[in-house]
């Protein structure tokens, strides 16, 4: 990690820019639902407060489209986080500004001031100098903490840090050390699980673990495209034919690694129909042209628990069958709670899986659970993200 994190800064008595990642889900009524967000940025927040900054919080929520979404604006964010703190945070009605820089201007010591919704600007989202600058303003140091966000190139993640000593959270930093670790130092065994929905969504994941992994268990409709590559026939279930290759060329440099579904459970996605039936691919048999395969069926299940109860490293992301109805979530909550129990270091993320955790609540029996589903994986991929781009920038231009 070639960045500044957050105790190589001298914040005292600073007013302090924090980038956060408070896009929280809502109900209906703009409700919080879950504050897990809010409350995995507490330990930077609880910093600066220790060492009497003043701290200026800015986040986006939701997809407004650089308009003004009145269900989108951050009062029930701060209030929420007030609730959580114990001391107020104050919530402006824009994030840049005469307006905000005079109150800004006037904050004292272990002030909390939260900005509008960085989305209501179009600016955001482009990437663009000026916004970053009007934003750089606000404060005497940045310090990202949104690793959720920092696969965009965002102006208040990427070139804001352009404009001022720029650091890492604890949050961002310790994302950025649990999973880099896993494609440079993993403990072995290492297992990899992937499920979803798309192949074209993980492909890319799939061949850089392979280069690091012990084994790669992959269920959920994913799955369905590399079991076609395989010559097997799966009814109507969802399959990216674009992909097939690509599956076919994976499978035969990694047959070793890649373990696939022996069985699935096969059925239809209508609440209603009950009808379900096993299908073993081990005894040449076919999925029904009628059906889709919706769940991993119980000899995958054996097998996919023998591999990762010797595992020593656990990567989770993706549900391994249409887990949203309950007679298709026997695999993933099978693996939940084999993970739940288990003493290997388990990484999991993406919404999906994390809500089925939640479900389940076996969320706080992970060891570590990204708060990032989208910069999990490219940075697992082997991309480089945006805003650590930004963050080994700003480094290089101070280093003597």
């Amino acid at each position: 990690m070639d960045f500044l994190t957050l105790p190589d800064a001298d914040v005292a008595n600073k007013k302090v820019l924090v980038r956060v990642d408070f896009n929280v889900p809502q109900d209906e009524s703009g409700n919080i639902t879950d504050d897990t967000r809010l409350r995995a940025s507490l330990k930077t927040i609880q910093y600066l407060l220790d060492k009497n900054a003043k701290i200026i919080l800015m986040s986006h929520l939701g997809r407004p489209d650089g308009k003004i979404v009145e269900s989108l604006r951050l009062d029930k964010v701060a209030h929420r986080l007030s609730e959580i703190l114990g001391t107020e945070v104050r919530k402006l009605d824009n994030c840049i500004g005469l307006e905000v820089e005079m109150v800004i201007s006037i904050m004292q010591g272990r002030e909390i001031i939260m900005l509008e919704n960085l989305r209501f600007h179009p600016e955001e989202e482009q990437n663009d100098a000026g916004f970053a600058k009007s934003l750089a303003k606000l404060g005497e140091i940045y310090v990202n903490d949104a690793f959720g966000a920092s696969h965009r190139a965002h102006a208040s993640v990427a070139a804001i840090a352009e404009y001022l000593p720029s650091y890492a959270g604890f949050l961002l930093e310790g994302e950025i050390k649990t999973l880099t670790e896993l494609t440079s130092n993993p403990v072995k065994p290492f297992v990899v699980i992937l499920g979803g929905a798309k192949v074209s969504d993980k492909i890319k994941l799939v061949e850089n673990l392979l280069k690091y992994a012990d084994n790669v268990l992959i269920g959920g409709a994913m799955a369905n495209t590399f079991l076609k590559a395989e010559g097997l026939e799966m009814g109507v279930s969802k399959i990216e034919d674009s992909y097939l290759e690509n599956a076919k060329k994976l499978l035969a440099e990694n047959k070793e690694k890649i373990v696939l579904p022996s069985d699935v459970v096969a059925g239809f996605t209508e609440e209603m129909n009950f009808d379900v039936e096993i299908v073993n691919f081990l005894d040449k048999q076919a999925v029904h042209e009628n059906l889709l395969a919706l769940d991993i069926g119980p000899l995958t299940i054996t097998a996919f628990v023998e591999k990762l109860s010797n595992a020593a490293t656990i990567v989770w992301n993706g549900p391994l069958g249409y887990s949203e109805l309950e007679r298709f979530s026997g695999g993933t909550t099978e693996i939940a709670r084999l993970l739940a129990e288990s003493s290997a270091k388990t990484i999991v993320g993406g919404g999906d899986t994390i809500a089925v955790l939640d479900k389940l609540k076996l969320t706080s029996k992970m060891k570590f659970v990204s708060s990032g589903g989208g910069a999990m994986l490219e940075l697992l991929e082997g991309k480089i993200l945006p805003a650590i781009a930004a963050l080994e920038e700003a480094r290089r231009r101070i280093k003597p």
